[in-house]
């Protein structure tokens, strides 16, 4: 069965305790946020919610465990009912990036608080919780559809632009996929991915290290 995992067994309860944190706040940032600008889509939707159920794609969790890679339902948002659109879009994306980033950091200074007195398994469901969300955190913000990253990019760019790029989309996430899926992301994606997340890492161990 391990052959056909992404992950080691002995990962698996870990790896699945820490997506489902991951996902579900994630999820809900964004929901929240669009929330808060006047956008009530995902609250009609039940997805105004830290309920795991209404966010984890059972396929995109398959994936992730199968692949390394998969995604949660994607929080639906009407921009036409923000007074600002440009801004509130930007913040909204931003929103589920940052959760993550805000669930290494609190789980990483939770490590170090405990330190040697936690368990194994504690241990390391906090280790993978930093992982894997600093992981998601970079992930998300690369600049290829349908990730976080694009649509900052999109609803950044000038009008004329974000044209082009609305007609060229699909063929971005076609690119995406080649790159994620075939052995082109060894040289592209995967070292990247693998630099920022050590930077990340490095950069909040600098932080806790200078104050714990």
């Amino acid at each position: 069965m391990e052959q056909f995992l992404a992950f080691r067994l002995e990962q698996l309860p870990f790896v699945i305790i820490a997506l489902l944190v991951a996902f579900t706040v994630h999820e809900f940032a964004h929901a929240y946020t669009a929330y808060k600008f006047g956008d009530d889509t995902a609250k009609n939707q039940g997805r105004l919610t830290l309920n795991p159920v209404h966010h984890l794609d059972p396929i995109g969790t398959i994936f992730i465990l199968i692949a390394g890679f998969g995604w949660a339902r994607p929080v639906p948002v009407n921009r036409r009912n923000f007074k600002n659109p440009k801004l509130a879009g930007v913040l909204v994306s931003l929103a589920g990036p940052l959760s993550n980033f805000l669930i290494a950091f609190i789980a990483l200074g939770i490590l170090y608080l405990i330190g040697g007195n936690a368990n194994e398994f504690v241990f390391k469901l906090f280790e993978t919780m930093v992982w894997l969300n600093v992981l998601l955190f970079v992930f998300n913000l690369l600049p290829f559809p349908p990730l976080d990253g694009y649509r900052i990019l999109e609803d950044l760019a000038p009008s004329h632009l974000r044209v082009k790029m609305t007609r060229y989309e699909q063929y971005g996430v076609l690119l995406f996929l080649i790159l994620v899926i075939t052995p082109l992301g060894d040289y592209t994606i995967r070292p990247f991915l693998d630099t920022m997340t050590n930077a990340v890492l490095a950069g909040f161990n600098t932080i806790f290290g200078a104050f714990l």
